[in-house]
């Protein structure tokens, strides 16, 4: 295995990445709204293709801008149709997901007749190009997908930190959060905001459809291991880091072992979280299904001391 600065840049993306999307997917995951991460991530395509018809540019803003809004409308239309429709909420999020993802496709092969557009690129991530990208900041010559995906890591930990207190109530009791003057409705557009933006800056990298990954399993797995947010928080961040890192270095040892020639980065970080996921599922001391087979166990085969009362 010969590591170069490609495969380090590759690592330090896939981490600020997988960093930035488990922030808002902690939350996501307490307020049960996992597959909401999942419509949004489908939905924001014809925002991104609307803004690119509309301006003629790839450009960072109006690409984030147009992002934010599809995220923003795929939260609305999904609660009217469940509140106005009574529809399920599950049935009202797939009607608007779908229905946006195939409007997105469509729009964005018309807009790859006029410009290098990939749609594979957009579903699936080209995470081992990103390095090629380089732009100047600083004086220095970073890849453009570390600025982006750092820019969305910062931002999102801004905003965790400034309204952390009133997205943990919110998560918890929407309710409480309303009467102590704390607008739930404020705090869910704008995790949805959050999230919208956050994918976008994802889909270079690991494309709309691994990015869930990205958003849900790590967060997932902290909640395995506690319930305290500040901590699930902490732990989400070490379980992405740890993703990125594994998931690299297995796309690099692991196909020849097999007998494949290559395999991708970005499916190797969804695959690295998912086994770290199971790890945590089978051995949390908490919730580990072997660990509490094996306390079930020993508590059936204690042995009981005869006193010789009655």
């Amino acid at each position: 295995m010969n590591w170069t600065s490609f495969d380090t840049w590759t690592v330090v993306i896939g981490a600020l990445c997988a960093v930035a999307c488990a922030l808002p997917g902690c939350f996501l995951v307490l307020r049960k709204m996992s597959m909401m991460g999942d419509a949004i991530s489908h939905a924001v395509l014809p925002g991104l293709a609307i803004a690119y018809l509309i301006t003629d540019t790839r450009a960072s803003v109006p690409m984030f801008i147009g992002a934010a809004l599809a995220g923003v409308l795929t939260a609305l239309f999904t609660q009217w149709i469940s509140r106005f429709g009574n529809v399920d909420r599950g049935a009202a999020m797939g009607i608007v997901f779908t229905t946006l993802f195939a409007i997105g496709l469509i729009l964005i092969r018309q807009a790859a007749d006029h410009v290098d557009l990939d749609p594979g690129c957009v579903l699936y991530g080209a995470i081992e190009l990103t390095p090629l990208d380089i732009v100047s900041f600083a004086g220095l010559d970073i890849p453009r997908a570390a600025l982006v995906n750092g820019g969305a890591l910062l931002t999102n930990l801004l905003i965790i930190i400034i309204f952390f207190k009133e997205f943990r109530l919110g998560s918890f009791d929407p309710a409480m959060a309303d009467t102590l003057g704390f607008s739930s409705k404020f705090l869910h557009y704008l995790l949805m905001t959050m999230v919208a933006v956050t994918t976008v800056a994802a889909f270079e990298s690991v494309g709309s459809i691994i990015v869930i990954a990205m958003l849900i399993v790590p967060p997932a797995t902290a909640l395995l291991l506690t319930h305290k947010l500040s901590t699930m928080l902490i732990i989400a961040v070490v379980t992405a880091l740890a993703s990125a890192i594994l998931g690299h270095l297995s796309a690099l040892i692991l196909p020849p072992l097999i007998g494949f020639e290559t395999t991708t980065t970005s499916g190797m970080i969804a695959f690295a979280a998912g086994v770290i996921f199971t790890l945590a599922w089978l051995f949390s001391p908490g919730e580990g299904i072997v660990l509490k087979k094996w306390r079930r166990r020993s508590v059936l085969v204690e042995p009981v001391h005869d006193s010789g009362e009655y």
